[in-house]
Formats: structure tokens, sequence, C-alpha cells
């Protein structure tokens, strides 16, 4: 994974952010970077507002639940877009995400791995926004989509606001405000594993195949 500088001063502002815009705010910013936002910070921000859940800011189980509500409806939301305007949203054969060789292998990775790619994809920053919007303009029947983007968006969002929340817990406020930034990039680290491992199993599965 590479981080850049303009991510890491997005991650040492993410306690000002949470401050300033409180419960509803992380809502709204989860919602967005689901939506079509990819340069939102939705891993470290669920990490952080679980570690201000765990001081007493907010309510963990009402914030997860908000969570998850904000990621199931940005990723609707995409893929509505990708329904409603299909392919011609890759027809730009310059365009930087929105082309048909991106397209054509969005269809050869759904064909490949079926509904399990909904799931593997809200574990991978930037992915996770233009998923939803390649399975819309892919055809892939709504009824699926919204079921196992609710199962993506469960373990996401549930997984990182825990986390925080515990690491909130059992961590003084002192240390939590000293190893913050290298908190935040190990928990961002380990969402790109499930995806890397699932990859390892298939490809150990082909050369045995």
């Amino acid at each position: 994974m590479v981080v850049d500088s303009s991510a890491l001063d997005i991650i040492k502002d993410l306690p000002h952010l949470i401050e300033s815009v409180g419960q509803y705010g992380v809502w709204l910013i989860i919602f967005l970077e689901c939506c079509i936002f990819f340069f939102l910070p939705g891993d470290s921000l669920l990490l952080m507002a679980g570690i201000f859940a765990a001081q007493g800011y907010m309510d963990i189980t009402v914030l997860t639940i908000g969570c998850i509500v904000a990621a199931i409806a940005g990723n609707e939301v995409g893929y509505l877009i990708g329904k409603r305007y299909g392919r011609g949203l890759f027809a730009n054969e310059k365009g930087r995400f929105f082309n048909p060789q991106n397209l054509a292998k969005t269809e050869i990775f759904y064909a490949k791995h079926g509904q399990k790619a909904i799931v593997i994809a809200r574990f991978l920053p930037i992915v996770r926004t233009f998923i939803p919007v390649f399975a819309g303009a892919c055809g892939m029947k709504q009824s699926t989509y919204f079921l196992f983007n609710c199962i993506g968006a469960v373990i996401w969002c549930g997984g990182l606001c825990v986390a925080g929340y515990f690491l909130g817990q059992v961590l003084p406020p002192e240390t939590i405000k000293k190893y913050m930034h290298l908190a935040i990039l190990g928990i961002v680290a380990l969402c790109v594993l499930p995806p890397l491992v699932h990859w390892g199993y298939e490809k150990r599965a082909r050369r045995r195949g």
C-alpha cells in the first residue's frame, strides 16, 4: 500500500474532523465515499469514530448502525448510476477509471468470483467506490447486489468501528494520541489482507487444477 503525503494529512486531521462534524457527519462522509467520492478516508474514519465512541463522544451501537446504513445506501446509489447510464459511462478510451478496458476486466472478475466480489471490494479503498457502478453497468441483478452489499457493509463498518472501540478502551488516551497515525495505517493495511488471502487461495487452486 502506498500512502502519499495528502493521505497522511487527512489521517492527521481526522480527530478534528470528527469533533467538528460529529456522528451525523461521519455517516455522511461514509455515504459519499461509498457513493462516488473515492478520495474520502473511509477505513481510517470508521476506526477513529470507534475510538471516539470508546471515549464517550458517541454511542458505538448507534454509530455502527448508522455507518452500515450509510455504506449500503452509498453503494446502492453507485449501482443505480451504473444501471441507469450503463456502458455509456465506459465509452471513453482515455478515461482513467470509466473506460472499456476496466469494464471488460470487471465482467471477467464477476464471472470468476460471482457475488463474493461485492464483499471483497468493501476492503479495497477506491475499488469499493467504483465496483457498484461496474455492477450496475454489467447488469448484475439488483436483489443479488443488495444482499451482498449489505453483507459487505456489515463486515466492513462493524469490524472497523468495533476495532476502534476496542482500541479506545484498552489503551490510555495519551498513548492513542501518540501512536494514532501508526494504528490507523496498520488497520488500513489490514483491510487489504482478506483480498490478498483470497487471491493467494485462488492462485494455489489454479496451480492444483
